[in-house]
């Protein structure tokens, strides 16, 4: 399970890849063998001096908690990629997948495990039950894709939850133009804030908006407002917001 992990971002001697908890080194040593360099964000201490007493010397481990890094320092080799890689905890896994996407500048692809269901939130396509608002705003940077489903009996000791690995493809620029990129991100929450009620209702009650001028915002962004927010495209998405004031 870990090598087919690792080859999901394919680590070449020229690539620097991210760990996120390594815990017992699982996938660190298969990365170690395969990129110039990994470091590794592990937040228990005793699990890092595990680590280090395995003297890899390639190997970079830092105590440290994934939820605050800053993803935006790490710097791109030259001639190669930064890739990130780990199993998420499940119980903070949204968080520091948002703060990921948020510094895709400095990453170009990601093999992250997660719980089955935010896995499949993430690669959901319109119109499907679980596309909502963590799908809209991290497929508008990236190209997604469930890849792996992992089973309980793959860990020690198995979890209570079903896992699956996502591979992430950070875009070069935004799928859709986005005009005002923060702007998007409010409409598409405020979109999905409400899942039951209706686009304009939705967004009515969520931006403090007259539900008449989220009507004609919707009118005019060619979508009737009557839908839902899991029916809406990307783009669609990004046209609203050029009409919502």
């Amino acid at each position: 399970m870990a090598r087919a992990i690792v080859d999901l971002i394919a680590p070449t001697p020229r690539d620097l890849v991210l760990e996120i908890g390594p815990g017992e080194g699982a996938l660190t040593a298969e990365l170690a063998r395969r990129a110039g360099g990994v470091i590794a964000l592990e937040v228990d201490r005793e699990l890092t001096a595990r680590l280090r007493a395995r003297a890899m010397p390639n190997v970079e481990v830092r105590d440290a908690d994934a939820r605050a890094w800053d993803y935006g320092t790490l710097v791109r080799p030259a001639g190669g990629r930064v890739l990130v890689a780990g199993n998420l905890p499940y119980s903070v896994g949204k968080p520091i997948l948002e703060s990921l996407v948020a510094a895709r500048t400095a990453i170009d692809e990601m093999a992250l495990m997660l719980q089955k269901e935010v896995a499949e939130r993430l690669a959901a396509p319109p119109g499907s039950r679980t596309y909502g608002g963590l799908s809209v705003l991290t497929q508008i940077y990236c190209d997604v894709r469930l890849a792996i489903r992992v089973p309980p009996g793959a860990f020690r000791p198995p979890p209570k939850v079903d896992s699956a690995v996502v591979h992430l493809r950070v875009l070069p620029n935004p799928r859709v133009p986005l005009a005002d990129a923060r702007r998007f991100h409010t409409v598409v929450r405020a979109s999905f804030a409400q899942r039951r009620k209706m686009l304009a209702n939705a967004l009515a009650a969520s931006l403090g908006l007259e539900l008449a001028q989220a009507r004609a915002a919707a009118v005019r962004a060619g979508i009737d407002p009557a839908r839902r927010a899991e029916t809406l495209t990307i783009q669609e998405f990004a046209s609203l917001t050029e009409q919502v004031s």
